[in-house]
């Protein structure tokens, strides 16, 4: 799988790496400095956007984080085999949580292995859609290629 794809694994452990890095590394206990506070803090300027909580946007940003990863391991292990790149996020995800509980500034927390979980299954399912779609456009482009070809004989 690896030998098969060397960029796209690159791409792929590059991005583990960087979730690694954003779930994974001690942080301050006060997330006021950061930019969900910030952008939570933004939006409650105004009326229309007043109801979105900073738990709402963390938990948004969670689902944000994992679709590459759907993408990136459906890719990797074959259509097909879909299944197996679900699994494979929420294994990762759930091991995440897992190790979280040892970081003294780290919150293990179930919302996020939900949270994270969808985002994968997103990633998954729009991979799925837009490589169907494109097998489906071949296959008319093929089937038009075949009839200009009969009718000129």
């Amino acid at each position: 799988m690896f030998r098969r794809h060397p960029y796209l694994s690159a791409a792929t452990f590059s991005y583990l790496a960087v979730v690694a890095w954003l779930t994974l590394s001690p942080q301050a206990p006060d997330q006021r400095d950061g930019p969900l506070w910030q952008l939570a803090v933004f939006l409650d300027r105004f009326s229309a956007t007043q109801w979105l909580t900073f738990n709402d946007l963390e938990f948004v940003a969670n689902i944000a984080l994992f679709v590459p990863l759907g993408l990136f391991f459906v890719l990797l292990v074959g259509k097909r085999r879909w299944w197996l790149a679900l699994a494979l996020a929420v294994v990762l995800t759930s091991g995440i949580e897992w190790v979280q509980q040892f970081i003294p500034s780290r919150v293990s927390d179930v919302r996020d292995i939900v949270s994270n979980s969808l985002g994968a299954t997103i990633g998954v399912v729009v991979t799925l859609s837009v490589a169907a779609a494109r097998e489906r456009a071949r296959r008319r482009h093929r089937e038009h290629n075949y009839d200009n070809y009969s009718q000129k004989r």
